[in-house]
């Protein structure tokens, strides 16, 4: 089950409808945070999320709207938990910062958690690099422009193998271990027949969710948003307004929707809204102007993938 949950879908300022940003991805039980904006741990009380499922923290880039809260959230967790493991990945400079941020205040139980800083640094970058993979998944990173060292994420679902059971109930193969070397993509014996596992099960596509968070319009945010399922990203200005997007490093809602539309995207979902629009139903209907399937977000808005 993959869920996403937007925690945060204002600019840089709160405001009584839109904290900060943060989005917090649910993968079979497995929390991956994306940014920690000020106040993200009471949204995920609200949106009730167990904070102590957050396994992983994926920071786009240091501006204080997308790191503020991740101090209490840590706080937090070592209060509650001992022995757990969080990964933090950020851009350059994500080891220095993240240890200023911790040694502005006092831990009295930081030593329950075993913290796991990497810096994410490109080798190429107008190509996505792979940072970390699990058996179930990987996850992408690439440099994105907004100033400062920044990176734009995307989470890919591998590929799976069904067995097709209409193939195997034929043959009468039962249920069990023979089933189970099918699905591992090996091959069996039965009833004095080698059968291989491409004759006998098919896969089905992961899913795949790009994040693109403050950035310029630049052609990597193309890349990152590929084919993907769903496109979390940052449109922060009606297009009358794209001088203070190109001024401020940011994206319109149209610059959003061409990416999505340019990356053959099946859905993308619109965050980091100026406060100056209270109401973003306009940045809706001008991103469908170029792609249909755009949806402005909102905070607590859950998004099954």
């Amino acid at each position: 089950m993959i869920q996403l949950t937007l925690l945060g879908t204002s600019c840089m300022v709160p405001t009584k409808e839109r904290n900060v940003t943060s989005f917090f991805l649910d993968f079979n039980g497995e929390g991956i945070l994306v940014d920690c904006g000020e106040g993200t741990q009471r949204q995920m009380n609200i949106a009730n999320i167990n904070r102590n499922k957050v396994k992983k923290i994926l920071i786009s880039h240091w501006h204080g709207d997308h790191v503020a809260g991740m101090l209490g959230l840590i706080q937090t967790i070592s209060n509650n938990t001992e022995g757990t493991t969080i990964e933090i990945f950020g851009p350059k400079e994500t080891k220095k910062r993240f240890e200023m941020l911790m040694n502005s205040t006092y831990f009295g139980n930081i030593s329950r958690l075993n913290l796991k800083i990497t810096e994410i640094i490109p080798k190429d970058k107008d190509k996505l690099e792979t940072f970390y993979e699990s058996p179930n998944y990987y996850l992408q990173a690439i440099s994105l422009d907004h100033g400062i060292p920044t990176l734009g994420y995307r989470f890919v679902e591998k590929d799976k193998r069904r067995i097709s059971t209409s193939k195997t109930s034929k043959l009468g193969i039962p249920e069990g271990p023979l089933l189970g070397k099918l699905q591992d993509g090996r091959s069996i014996e039965f009833k004095g027949k080698s059968y291989s596992s491409d004759e006998l099960t098919y896969l089905v596509p992961g899913k795949v969710i790009a994040f693109i968070m403050d950035t310029a319009y630049v052609k990597n945010t193309i890349i990152l948003a590929q084919d993907a399922d769903v496109v979390i990203s940052e449109a922060t200005y009606l297009d009358k307004h794209v001088d203070k997007a190109d001024q401020y490093k940011h994206m319109s809602v149209k610059q959003a929707a061409q990416i999505a539309h340019e990356a053959n995207a099946k859905k993308l979902v619109m965050t980091h809204f100026s406060q100056r629009y209270s109401d973003v139903s306009e940045l809706e209907e001008e991103a469908r102007d170029i792609f249909p399937e755009s949806y402005a977000g909102f905070d607590f808005m859950k998004i099954k993938v």
